[in-house]
This record gives C-alpha cells, sequence and structure tokens, in this order.
C-alpha cells in the first residue's frame, strides 16, 4: 500500500511539471496602463520584442480617459516577458516605450 501511495504521489507531481510546462511559466503579466495626461489614450498596442510590428489595438472600441487607467494581461503565450508599448492620444500624440519587462513592472504611467 505504502509503494502504491509512493508511486501516485510522483505521478500527480510529475503531472504537475508537466502542467506548468504546458502552460507556459507563472509569470504574472497583468499591467496597469495609467493616463495621467489631459488627453484620451485612443489606441494602445502592446508587442512582444519578438515580433517585428504592432498588434492589434488592445483597447479595441474603448479608450482611458484622463486621469485614468485599465489592467491588461499581456500573456500572449510566447513566453516573452519584455514588449513594446505604442499609445496614440487624442491630441495626435504618439509615444512609444520600449523593452517594458511585463513580469517585473504592475503599472506603467503616462503623463
Amino acid at each position: 500500500m505504502r509503494r502504491i501511495k509512493q508511486t501516485l504521489t510522483l505521478a500527480i507531481a510529475a503531472l504537475a511539471v508537466a502542467g506548468c510546462t504546458a502552460t507556459g511559466d507563472s509569470w504574472n503579466r497583468e499591467v496597469e496602463i495609467v493616463n495621467r495626461t489631459d488627453f484620451s489614450i485612443l489606441t494602445f498596442h502592446g508587442s512582444n520584442v519578438g515580433t517585428d510590428d504592432w498588434e492589434e489595438d488592445i483597447l479595441g472600441d474603448s479608450v482611458i480617459p484622463p486621469h485614468r487607467s485599465v489592467i491588461i494581461d499581456f500573456d500572449d503565450g510566447t513566453g516573452y516577458c519584455h514588449f513594446d508599448f505604442r499609445a496614440e492620444f487624442s491630441d495626435g500624440d504618439v509615444v512609444v516605450k520600449n523593452n517594458v519587462d511585463v513580469c517585473s513592472v504592475t503599472s506603467v504611467t503616462y503623463e
């Protein structure tokens, strides 16, 4: 009985490790995007550094109004922690922030 219990415990542990590997890592990639400007952020793009073009507008039909924030999960399934951000504001300004480590920061502020 003891041998069966040990074998079962090892099997469960192996499945847990395999599950972690199959889904990537355990990094939290949620980042609060804070808009401390007087203008709305109309479009926001976050592309991992492994890609050469901006991905789709994360906000879709939404905007980030002045002095507001949103939380965005940057887990795109690639395992990347470093992303380039592009924010377009209602006054026409475009601000690019390169190589943001979404695995270690909890917020990014536009001022």
